[in-house]
């Protein structure tokens, strides 16, 4: 399969584009960026070529991969579905409703495949153990997904502008969506939202099983307690998401292994950008609950 790459940012430098120019059955035709000499400068990296113009790439790939900020991902979803392209996109989809349905309208109509990089799912240790707990009759849910992107003492390199704009709740957010949707079934309602430090927020969600969860989400957490978790709690006892350090680029490729087997068999995937389209309508009302009680 052909495949350009849309962004050159440091989610790009570090997973996307290695792992497309790896693997074994993807030709890595292209890179396009907002900055034409970062998107020289990557495509000379890994040995192909850098574009100019995005309808020029999109005209000869089969598929994108997209490393981009969320609504221009969305915008530029719709543009590739609409040239042919299946689509390997980031969480979140879009961080508009009307965005991310926007880009499921897209793929439906062009009957292109759709994928989207919920990490976790990717990550086989993490997938297998969602896989066993699914259907479990759970009674409540934890997720913990705290960050220290924007604490004083950081360095990391993903302080983006959209990540300081949205905040935990749309970075980290959809990771923790994407482990307790599958398991304790769709949220019927955001029951409460409030805000912590920093960006930090807390979100109660009831899922239509039954089942109750909370998140507690932030990019602003002092390093030494950083860190991600998920506990399960019901009649079966307490399960706890496996704690490993995953490698994003291998994940990202079993991501293309997935966006491949789309497009071959015709069947959606469970990651697809319909799930994607989910994950921003939750996060979208738990938004709204926020800015009613900053009011």
């Amino acid at each position: 399969m052909r495949i350009g790459l849309l962004g050159t940012g440091p989610w790009a430098r570090m997973v996307h584009a290695p792992a497309l120019a790896a693997h074994d059955e993807l030709d890595l035709v292209g890179v396009w960026g907002r900055r034409p000499e970062a998107a020289k400068e990557l495509a000379g990296r890994h040995g192909t070529r850098p574009y100019d113009d995005v309808d020029a790439l999109l005209a000869d790939v089969d598929a994108v991969a997209v490393a981009l900020p969320p609504d221009v991902q969305a915008q530029l979803a719709v543009r590739a579905a609409g040239a042919g392209c299946h689509l390997l996109l980031d969480k979140p989809v879009a961080t508009t409703v009307a965005g991310a349905r926007a880009v499921v309208r897209a793929a439906d109509r062009a009957g292109v495949a759709s994928v989207v990089f919920f990490t976790s799912r990717f990550v086989p240790e993490a997938d297998a153990w969602i896989a066993e707990q699914a259907g479990g009759g759970w009674f409540t849910g934890r997720a913990e997904w705290l960050g220290d992107v924007f604490h004083a003492a950081s360095d990391s390199p993903f302080g983006t502008p959209w990540r300081g704009e949205k905040g935990a709740l749309w970075d980290v957010g959809p990771h923790a969506l994407s482990v307790l949707l599958p398991v304790l079934g769709d949220v019927r309602r955001v029951s409460a939202a409030a805000h912590g430090p920093g960006d930090t927020v807390h979100v109660v969600l009831a899922h239509a099983d039954g089942a109750s969860s909370t998140l507690t989400l932030s990019l602003t957490a002092p390093p030494a307690a950083a860190g991600a978790g998920v506990e399960l709690r019901g009649a079966a006892g307490v399960r706890r998401l496996p704690q490993g350090d995953a490698d994003a680029a291998s994940a990202f490729a079993r991501a293309a292994d997935a966006l491949l087997g789309a497009a071959r068999d015709g069947r959606p995937h469970p990651c697809d950008a319909a799930f994607g389209l989910r994950v921003t309508e939750i996060l979208a009302d738990a938004e709204a609950l926020l800015a009613d009680t900053a009011r």
